[in-house]
Formats: C-alpha cells, sequence, structure tokens
C-alpha cells in the first residue's frame, strides 16, 4: 500500500511542475493565440537565475526564487515587446519561428555564461518525513504544496481583481474587450509576466531534486504543450487537469511498466485521448 501511496505523491510532484509550466504557456495562448514556444528556455533561465543568485551571490533560496520570478518576468514581457507585439499581424507561422529563434538564443546565452555541464542546485529542505513507513521528501511535499497554492493565488486574482477580469475578458471575447476599452498591450505585457514567474518558480521548485542545464526545458516544454492540448488550448482548469494526468501516468506507468517508457507515456496518453474527445478535455477558452 505505502509503494502505490508512494507513486500518488511522485505522481503529485510531477503534475504539479508540468501544471505550472502549462498553466503560463496556456494562458499566453488564451489571451493572444501564441503558442509560444520560447516557453521551456525562460523555464531554464528561471533555475538557472535561481542556481546563480545562491551559489554565486549568496542569497536564501526563497529570496532566489523571487529574484528569479521577477527577472524571468521581465525577460518575458521584453520578449513580448521586441518580438512578438511587432509581429502581431504577421501570418501565425511568424510568431513560431520567432518563438524557436528566442529558445536557441536565451539557451546559447546560458550555455555561454555557465557552459553546458550538468549543475546541482542546493535547498533547504533536505528532510525526510516518514509517515508510518511513507517517505515523502520535504521538496516533494514543498512542490505539491507551493504548486496548489500558485494555482489558488492566481484564480483569486483571475477571478475577484479587476486587472484579472480584464485578461479573462481578452481571453473570451478579444473583440468586445476592445470595444469596452480594455488596454490590449498591456494586458498582454502582464500575462507574459504572470506566465514567466510561473516558468522560474516552477524550475526553481523542481531543480533540487533534476538537474540544472541549459537543455533542460526542452522535455518539459513538450509535455507542456501535450498538457494543454490535452486540456483544452486556453484552458486554465484544463492546464491543472492536464498536468496531474500526465504526471500521475508517468509516476505510475514508470513504476509498473518501467522507467524507460515514462516520457514516452505523455505522447501515447495524447494521441489516445485526442481519438476520442479531438477539442481536448475541456472547453477552448480561460476558465
Amino acid at each position: 500500500m505505502n509503494l502505490f501511496l508512494q507513486q500518488i505523491i511522485n505522481g503529485l510532484t510531477l503534475g504539479s511542475i508540468y501544471g505550472l509550466v502549462a498553466l503560463g504557456l496556456t494562458l499566453v495562448y488564451g489571451i493572444l493565440h501564441i503558442p509560444n514556444f520560447a516557453h521551456g528556455a525562460l523555464y531554464m533561465v528561471g533555475a538557472f537565475m535561481s542556481y546563480f543568485l545562491m551559489v554565486d551571490v549568496g542569497v536564501h533560496y526563497w529570496i532566489a526564487m523571487a529574484g528569479s520570478a521577477l527577472i524571468v518576468a521581465a525577460l518575458a514581457i521584453i520578449c513580448e515587446r521586441l518580438v512578438f507585439h511587432p509581429l502581431r499581424h504577421s501570418p501565425p507561422i511568424h510568431d513560431k519561428i520567432a518563438a524557436i529563434g528566442i529558445l536557441l538564443f536565451l539557451e546559447a546565452l546560458v550555455q555561454m555564461f555557465w557552459g553546458a555541464d550538468f549543475r546541482r542546485m542546493s535547498s533547504p529542505f533536505t528532510g525526510i518525513l516518514n509517515f508510518d513507513g511513507l517517505i515523502i521528501p520535504e521538496q516533494r511535499l514543498l512542490i505539491i504544496v507551493g504548486a496548489l497554492t500558485l494555482v489558488a493565488l492566481l484564480q483569486v486574482f483571475l477571478r475577484k481583481t479587476m486587472t484579472g477580469a480584464t485578461i479573462l475578458a481578452l481571453a473570451q471575447n478579444r473583440e468586445g474587450a476592445f470595444l469596452v476599452g480594455i488596454d490590449a498591450n498591456r494586458v498582454a505585457m502582464m500575462t507574459f509576466g504572470i506566465s514567466g514567474a510561473l516558468a522560474a518558480i516552477a524550475a526553481t521548485l523542481y531543480a533540487p531534486i533534476n538537474l540544472v542545464y541549459p537543455a533542460m526545458g526542452h522535455l518539459v516544454i513538450m509535455k507542456a504543450f501535450v498538457i494543454i492540448i490535452l486540456g483544452g488550448m486556453g484552458s486554465v482548469p484544463g492546464a491543472i487537469a492536464g498536468g496531474m494526468i500526465i504526471g500521475f501516468a508517468e509516476a505510475f506507468g514508470g513504476f509498473y511498466i518501467s522507467t524507460a517508457y515514462k516520457d514516452i507515456i505523455a505522447f501515447g496518453l495524447l494521441v489516445v485521448i485526442l481519438s476520442v474527445r479531438p477539442q481536448g478535455l475541456f472547453a477552448k477558452g480561460a476558465h
């Protein structure tokens, strides 16, 4: 029974990280209809910024996380202003190519400063909790609690604040939002900023139980796209649900079948679910 519960913890950990990354991705798509392939690079930069702030500057883990979130949020806003905003009236393929360009540029930039080596990021949460034989590392518990808290705060922000309401309004009816005077530029910048901050926080939470390296965002962003397609492009609940589905599928599949097939499971699920429900599990649109 403990082995089964252990896989639930592992599934919640993976699902929380995937959900946070997919959440930022789906917000951008829901508002601007841009499949931001550079989001994986923002996730990677978030991990390296936290690593730099902790190792080279010497700040505490929480301060490093906050600093990384601010830096990556600013970087995401710069990308929106300098790259995606000028392309808003161009053919759709242009912003996809631009996003891949940003991805390659950021990876090359990080590799120029830190090299291609794998690095380990420390965490103050190194303890192990033992609940009658159920082993839960503190960092994994922090990931689960942190992700759930962020999702709850984001939902409150979107539902209960005027700024959040403008984001939802633009996602649901772009033309109507323009007619009532919503500033699309401000909303676009804010959405990219939130997206970047979520990616940086997810990377900082996950890095202590993973490794930090320039290509670390590749597999995560591929799975995040699988998640937002599964959940329905632009759906906030779909991003969370999709993240958990993939997380649990990987945890249980890796344990009961083979860890060699763990990363294939997400793409297998994509094929199965979309063959039954092509529009994804949730209706389109941020909810």
